[in-house]
Parts: structure tokens; C-alpha cells; sequence
């Protein structure tokens, strides 16, 4: 197990518990093999369901990522239950303090995609999507909040840290994802008010909108997530293993003074994103007539320029 870019972990979460959910597969998985190759204590939680979220759970895809930690000398334990529960999630920090003691960290990963057009989208794969990205790091969120609200209360504030999983889709829209799409921008809306409720408990909230080769991407994308051909030294530029690193430091204390941020992560780039930040803006003092409302926008987004690229999934 490898953590830093010369092999060897740093003991960066040295001492550190950390939550990592839909572990089983992917990026949380790889998340969770690199905050263990840092020192820390991890529970790996997974549904172990399709990808589509059908299927009966199964606790396989946990527990082997819980051997693979082991067998690399680390320190973990599996949690196989629904994140999108109260009780789940509930469960979900109860075995972080019941096994080790502490809580220090949450990511919360865990998601599957119903993909459609709007005029095709199902009631059933609107609430599905939104149910397991949205209320699922809602859920995680509270529960967590609550442990480290009363740690605070005891006088034990905490050096805690949550990291979010948004996606280009949520900044920058993807067709034929319109839930999927809703549900990571709700993400991004949801980490801004934990950032802000939080920090009085010691809590840091940030969020990244990763691109890798995961079980979501490979095959809609197939091409541009392929692996690389044989060569030695080619760079496997969506390894889903090139976003850990960011992950793991902006769950570590040495990320302190970084909160309510979102970070775009795919290969070896890290971009700081801005927002929805005001653009061009003109006001005449009064109320418009709607032709004149209409002029005015025209020439604003003139001023503004030409608009963002649609994004796929990430």
C-alpha cells in the first residue's frame, strides 16, 4: 500500500479515524486504501449493490477492502449498512466510536446513477438518485454533527474534517442526468451550510467533483477512461487513485483554515472552483419594461461571454 508519490506513506492521519462511504469499489475505495496507507483507522462502508442501486446488498465489496488494509498492516473495520437510512447512518458512526473510539473524518462517496432524459425519467430513479447522493451525505452529516457538536459541549472540541462528492455534472449540468445532476448540486449547497453551521464544533466542510474510471464512468465514457496502453512509465492519468491524495489532506489536520471550498480533481490536476460569482450587472433604478429588461440582458450576456461547456458524468 502506497500513499505519497515516492511509495511510502507519510503518517499524515496518523492516529485519525475515518468514515469512508461506498468504499467497496472505486474512488472510495481508493480513498480508504490511502487515508489506511497514512496511519489511519478506517471504516469502510458499503452497500455492495448494483449500479444502479438494485440488487440485494451483500458485504462482500467491504470486507475485502478491509482485507486488503489488514493485509497491508493497517487497521479497519466493514459497515454494510444503508447510509440513506436514519438508522443506517446512525449505525455508520456508532461503529467508528464503538471500535476505535473516535470519529475524526467522514467522506461521504457512496452513490449510483439512473441515467434518462427528462421526458423518460421514472418518479421512482428521480427519488432512488436523490435518496442515495443527497440524503445520503445529509444524513451521514447529521449524524456525525451531533457526535462532534457534543465532543465540542465537553469540552473535547475536535480537529474534524468532512469531504463531500459533488461532480462536474453538479457544477456544470450533464443531459441525460437530470437527477443525478440536481442531486450534486444539492451537494455543493449542502457542504456551504455545513461549512457554516460547523465550524463552531471544529468541523471543516469541503467538497470535490472528482473525474476517474469508476463503475459510473467506464462505460459511458468508455474511451476517455480506458486505461492507458503497455508502456513502462505510462501515467494512468483516471485512476481513480490520483484523487486520494487531495482527499486525504483535506481530511487530515494539516488542511486547517480550509473550509467551504469545492476542488475539481482528475488526473494530476487540482482546481480551486469559484462558484457562481455576480458577472456583468447593470441597474437603471427602477423598474423595467420587459423589452427594455430584454435589451439590457442581451448586452450583459454579450459582456459576459460565450457559456460554459455542459459537462458528462464525473
Amino acid at each position: 500500500m502506497t500513499a505519497s508519490s515516492d511509495g511510502h506513506g507519510t503518517g499524515l492521519c496518523a492516529g485519525r479515524v475515518v468514515i469512508v462511504t461506498g468504499a467497496g469499489r472505486g474512488l472510495g475505495r481508493a480513498h480508504a486504501l490511502a487515508f489506511a496507507a497514512e496511519g489511519a483507522k478506517v471504516v469502510v462502508n458499503d452497500l455492495g449493490v448494483g449500479l444502479d442501486g438494485a440488487g440485494g446488498s451483500s458485504p462482500g465489496p467491504a470486507r475485502q477492502v478491509v482485507d486488503e488494509i489488514e493485509a497491508a498492516g493497517g487497521e479497519a473495520v466493514a459497515h454494510g449498512g444503508d447510509i440513506a437510512t436514519g438508522a443506517g447512518a446512525a449505525s455508520l458512526i456508532g461503529v467508528a466510536l464503538d471500535t476505535y473510539g473516535r470519529l475524526d473524518t467522514l467522506v461521504n462517496n457512496a452513490g449510483f446513477l439512473r441515467d434518462r432524459m427528462l421526458v423518460n425519467l421514472d418518479e421512482d430513479d428521480w427519488d432512488a438518485v436523490m435518496r442515495v447522493h443527497l440524503k445520503g451525505h445529509f444524513l451521514t452529516l447529521k449524524h456525525a454533527a451531533a457526535h462532534w457538536r457534543a465532543e465540542t459541549g465537553a469540552g473535547r472540541t475536535p480537529v474534524a474534517r468532512v469531504i463531500n462528492t459533488s461532480s462536474g455534472a453538479g457544477l456544470l449540468g450533464s443531459v441525460g442526468q437530470g437527477n443525478y445532476s440536481a442531486a450534486k448540486a444539492g451537494i455543493v449547497g449542502l457542504t456551504l451550510v455545513a461549512a457554516a453551521e460547523m465550524g463552531r464544533y471544529g468541523v471543516q466542510v469541503n467538497a470535490i467533483a472528482p473525474a476517474a474510471r469508476t463503475r459510473m464512468t467506464e462505460r459511458t465514457f468508455a474511451e476517455t477512461m480506458a486505461p492507458p496502453g503497455e508502456g513502462a512509465g505510462a501515467f494512468d492519468a483516471m485512476a481513480p487513485e490520483n484523487v486520494s491524495p487531495l482527499v486525504v489532506w483535506l481530511g487530515s489536520a494539516a488542511s486547517d483554515g480550509v473550509t467551504g471550498r469545492v476542488f475539481e480533481a482528475e488526473a494530476g490536476r487540482i482546481t480551486v472552483m469559484d462558484g457562481w460569482r455576480p458577472g456583468p450587472s447593470v441597474d437603471r433604478g427602477a423598474r423595467w419594461a420587459p423589452a427594455e429588461a430584454g435589451e439590457a440582458t442581451r448586452k450583459l450576456l454579450a459582456e459576459a461571454g460565450v457559456g460554459r461547456p455542459v459537462y458528462g458524468v464525473r
